[in-house]
């Protein structure tokens, strides 16, 4: 049988999401705890990797069990022993052959950006000061949709098969209490692919580039044209969707 687990994590603490020897990773941690609980080695496979310190509002594994499973209850344990910077929202199963991460269609990633000192916001925002223009990051922003090729925001020695994605939606909103969000959505995402483009479109909003210079920028398949990555502190991975 398999189950699905969504959950919440603040990266700050972790290497990542994905498991590495003697190393605290959000898998690994989760891993050991499920194990424990389930009386048996258990492995999870995640929607994805998140890169250190990256952060997750809504995150999807799975996991598979020989026998049947209160979810509610391990739901309940697992957030007992887990450590309070990973969360447990829902335990439930699934078909036997659904894949938390082949059959995912679409992926969102949320940054948030503050302007302003907010105590509530800092470990958990980009702090900076500069003056930027959103209109100018929104019109960039608009650009990336008219383009499928990346490699300018891709990581070095990533191993991609494909610097293919297919962005659907990239927008910045200012939120309420003057904080920046940008909201990206795509079937898939390259390693630091996110950060780069927020550090770029930053750079576009305090006037570094134009914007027909960030459209180059994507045009050019370079990655040492693109600007600095943004502090992964920021960073959220927000939604994963399937069919």
């Amino acid at each position: 049988m398999r189950y699905f687990i969504e959950l919440q994590y603040d990266g700050a603490a972790y290497f990542g999401w994905q498991r590495q020897p003697d190393t605290a990773t959000v898998q690994g941690v989760i891993e050991e705890k499920l194990s424990m609980l389930l009386r048996v080695p258990t492995e999870i496979v995640g929607a994805g990797r998140t890169d250190t310190g990256v952060n997750a509002s809504f995150y999807v594994a799975h996991f598979d069990s020989d026998t049947a499973i209160d979810c509610s209850q391990l739901a309940y344990k697992l957030n007992r022993v887990l450590p309070p910077d990973i969360a447990i929202m829902r335990i439930y199963e699934v078909c036997a052959t659904l894949h938390a991460r082949f059959d995912a269609k679409q992926r969102e990633y949320t940054y948030l950006l503050t302007q302003h000192k907010s105590p509530f916001r800092r470990f958990s925002a980009w702090h900076f000061t500069a003056d930027i223009d959103v209109d100018r990051m929104n019109e960039a922003a608009a650009k990336l949709l008219e383009y499928d090729d990346f490699t300018s925001f891709a990581k070095l020695n990533s191993n991609n098969k494909t610097n293919i994605c297919h962005i659907s939606y990239a927008r910045w909103c200012v939120e309420q209490d003057g904080t920046l969000r940008f909201t990206i959505r795509a079937d898939r995402f390259l390693r630091n692919m996110v950060r780069a483009i927020v550090g770029t479109l930053v750079d576009v909003g305090r006037g570094r580039y134009s914007v027909a210079e960030f459209e180059d920028i994507i045009r050019s398949r370079d990655l040492s044209r693109c600007s600095a990555g943004a502090p992964a502190c920021g960073l959220f991975l927000s939604d994963v969707r399937y069919e």
